[in-house]
């Protein structure tokens, strides 16, 4: 893919090692850099994992309508655990005020982001945290309760196959923290006395590309012709395995389908899958509102840029639009709530 810029704020490049070894702040601040001067915009730069993906997207419509900030996208071409060192850099050496950064890699970018915060740069991660490293951003503004992912995913997919039968889990890539949070709370889940005779055959990763998830979940009907169901946490992922599974004609009523079929769900826009949920291809899956993470970082970004303002575990903010929000342990603040769409609601939606 190519890197590209875009109307809303938009898409970048090298540089060389910022000299200087710098001290990571705590969990919840950022610091201290220059005061902004009064009356300047607040630059801030968002790093998705990589371009085109239509869920990032969906985060940086967060942006609009913000005033008072110059607001840029700036993706990596794919989704490798060093991807975004460079474009951190290079916006560093741009004069950015605001880093928001979906985390390709929970420990890979500890540097670059520690060098980022000595020059008075503020890192705010969205989507996906820095895992066990808190310490190398001010603040992580998630989805939602990331420990009810994987429990509401297996019981939206196990009510849905009589909680009983082989499933497997396409993911994106191995390294992407939230990915593998949501995995273990699923296998932990998946141990539970009622989900006993559900049995996870097989975990694979398209790595967030179209036509590698479809090879996947290919793969997947091809070795465990018994599978009863796939979970695909990822929005890339999930409209690939549906589409392969419109095409093998082997989901519940489709003209291939063995016995019930399989049952598909995951994580994704709804958007992206009314046409599959209106076939009959999915029957529900899960979300919450992407925009919400975008708004939420922009605004406390500007305001730890331009008012000093710092954050720790235990305070309320209000954020205009989001009412107020709790700050938790590590500088986590969750956004929303997961919502379940099907053919019943999902019209109701449009992002």
């Amino acid at each position: 893919m190519i890197t590209k810029r875009v109307n809303i704020g938009v898409i970048g490049l090298t540089l060389v090692l910022l000299a200087g070894c710098s001290t990571a702040p705590e969990a919840g601040k950022s610091a201290a850099g220059p005061k902004a001067e009064a009356g300047a915009k607040t630059k801030l730069v968002f790093i998705p994992k990589s371009s085109g993906n239509p869920y990032f997207n969906q985060v940086a419509k967060g942006f609009e309508g913000i005033d008072g900030m110059e607001i840029d996208t700036q993706a990596p071409t794919s989704a490798d655990a060093t991807s975004q060192l460079a474009v951190i850099k290079d916006q560093v050496q741009r004069g950015v005020n605001v880093i928001v950064i979906s985390a390709n890699s929970p420990d890979a970018l500890n540097e670059a982001l520690d060098e980022a915060t000595a020059k008075g740069v503020s890192v705010i991660t969205v989507d996906s945290d820095l895992t066990g490293n808190e310490s190398h951003r001010a603040l992580g503004i998630l989805p939602t309760d990331f420990s009810k992912i994987g429990p509401s995913q297996v019981e939206l997919l196990g009510k849905s196959i009589g909680y009983e039968g082989e499933i497997a889990i396409l993911s994106a890539t191995a390294d992407a923290p939230n990915q593998n949070a949501w995995i273990e709370g699923m296998k932990k889940t998946l141990s539970e006395p009622k989900y006993a005779k559900m049995k996870l055959v097989e975990v694979v990763y398209g790595d967030d590309d179209a036509q590698k998830s479809s090879t996947e979940m290919e793969s997947l009907l091809s070795k465990h012709p018994k599978l009863r169901g796939v979970i695909s946490p990822t929005s890339v992922g999930l409209a690939a395995a549906a589409q392969v599974l419109e095409n093998a004609g082997v989901y519940p009523g489709g003209p291939k389908a063995t016995g019930p079929g399989v049952v598909l769900t995951g994580l994704s826009t709804p958007n992206q899958m009314k046409k599959a949920v209106a076939k009959g291809v999915v029957a529900s899956f899960q979300l919450w509102n992407p925009a919400d993470m975008g708004a939420i970082a922009a605004y406390l970004g500007d305001q730890i840029h331009t008012k000093m303002a710092t954050y720790k575990q235990g305070d309320e903010v209000e954020v205009p639009g989001h009412g107020k929000l709790k700050v938790g342990p590590k500088g986590v603040i969750f956004a929303g709530d997961l919502l379940t769409f099907d053919k019943a609601n999902i019209d109701q939606f449009d992002y």
